[in-house]
């Protein structure tokens, strides 16, 4: 079954998927900015990431704004194409941000991983999948257990989901990577 699903999200405009997202984001506009959801929107990538339907995981559907980021125009006699305004990128991924947030609005629970459920032109939506450490049922569970550990506490602000691995450049080793580890501030700071 998953498998079928899997394949309706790779081709949505064959499988009908893209009336359904459509559909979806008119509610989806209205809600707020982090919503806690009943069941996964992709339930093949949910289980794929470590999502299981049983106390003491939730999942929420967090908006963020796409694009960029703005900074204002400063009052000089000069041309704006040189005043760094419009193409500042951020040094973290969307999908970082909504994770982030997600962690901020439950703080008792960590991520555990982030999935893109949708996009239209001004906001992009991530399903996040969060554990909490403290409920028996997880430290019971044999595949779940290790999110106990308090090495894991804070681990979407940390950079430590795998987004966050991504998005700090830890996916590689060796040539072309030696101002990444131990981390890119650290490595700046070496010289100092």
């Amino acid at each position: 079954m998953y498998a079928y699903v899997r394949e309706a999200w790779k081709k949505p405009d064959e499988t009908g998927v893209k009336a359904l997202q459509w559909a979806r984001m008119q509610v989806w506009r209205r809600e707020g900015s982090v919503v806690r959801v009943e069941h996964p929107t992709r339930i093949d990538r949910a289980r794929e990431l470590g999502y299981k339907a049983k106390q003491g995981i939730i999942v929420v559907r967090a908006a963020v704004r796409r694009g960029g980021r703005r900074a204002s125009r400063y009052v000089r006699a000069r041309r704006s194409a040189n005043m760094g305004m419009s193409r500042l990128t951020p040094g973290k991924s969307i999908q970082r941000i909504a994770e982030e947030r997600a962690s901020r609005r439950y703080p008792n629970m960590e991520v555990l991983n982030s999935y893109w459920v949708g996009q239209d032109g001004r906001s992009k939506w991530y399903e996040i999948i969060l554990v909490d450490p403290h409920h028996p049922g997880i430290s019971s569970d044999r595949t779940l257990s290790w999110i106990c550990s308090s090495v894991h506490r804070g681990r979407a602000e940390r950079g430590k989901t795998s987004a966050g691995i991504k998005g700090r450049g830890m996916r590689y080793r060796g040539r072309g990577t030696e101002k990444t580890r131990p981390s890119i501030r650290s490595n700046a700071n070496r010289g100092k």
